[in-house]
């Protein structure tokens, strides 16, 4: 399996990017799909969720309104689109994958993109 983040960079305050996630090697449409954050000195926090199919979208409370997650199972891409962007938004940017078999939790990381956001 493999987790392939891209769409970071430097921007100032109140702009915007677009995450993106390339995901191979798995059964895409049946995980629920994650991004996470981790901002130096501070714990990796969910960012925002949707579920296998789509239906049910969570967000952590400091970006609700201003980010929006979204997937492709037909390209088996999952995005943010993250807007407004502030200063405390700069962090690694991490990809997640997560399917319940009913057995286990099986649970895949990409390695990040960092988004710096600073005038």
């Amino acid at each position: 399996v493999q987790l392939v983040e891209s769409g970071g960079g430097l921007v100032q305050p109140g702009g915007s990017l677009r995450l993106s996630c390339a995901a191979s090697g798995l059964t895409f449409s049946s995980y629920d799909m994650s991004w996470y954050r981790q901002a130096p000195g501070k714990e990796r926090e969910l960012v925002a969720g949707i579920i296998s199919r789509g239906g049910r979208i969570n967000y952590a409370d400091s970006v609700k309104g201003r980010f929006t997650i979204s997937r492709d199972n037909a390209k088996n891409m999952v995005y943010l689109q993250m807007n407004s962007l502030k200063p405390e938004d700069t962090a690694l940017y991490y990809c997640n994958a997560r399917w319940w078999s009913g057995l286990r939790w099986y649970d895949y990381w990409g390695q990040g993109t960092q988004v710096t956001v600073s005038s």
